[in-house]
């Protein structure tokens, strides 16, 4: 069984940048598809970034690109989410999760293994 855990979440000003971790457990994740997903108060979770099982093909949804990086260590089993510039609008749940395929997928329904979840909260 698969566990993913979150940290790396909490309060920042606006313009400022947060890393989120992601560790996995249970078994290696090098050949699955990894993402991020976030979920405001009030609306339905979105897909925020994802990358291959090499880590060499990554996506993100048009409002990051060009602020958030996300990465991976397979040697550690780990995701990051490197967030910079960060605007009230990223506040957020963030959720990290593994996909069941080894090639990027955007949707949640292609995700079968997510943590509990980590607060961003940016203010203006």
């Amino acid at each position: 069984q698969v566990q993913l855990v979150e940290s790396g979440g909490g309060l920042v000003q606006a313009g400022g940048s947060l890393r989120l971790s992601c560790a996995g457990s249970g078994r290696t994740l090098n050949s699955n598809a990894m993402g991020w997903f976030r979920q405001a108060p009030g609306k339905d979770r979105e897909f925020v970034a994802a990358i291959s099982w090499t880590g060499g093909v990554t996506n993100y949804v048009d409002s990051v690109k060009g602020r958030f990086t996300i990465s991976r260590d397979s040697a550690k089993n780990t995701v990051h989410l490197q967030m910079n510039s960060l605007k009230p609008e990223d506040t957020a749940v963030y959720y990290c999760a593994a996909a069941d395929t080894a090639w990027i997928r955007t949707t949640a329904a292609a995700y079968g293994y997510w943590g509990q979840g980590t607060q961003v909260t940016v203010s203006s």
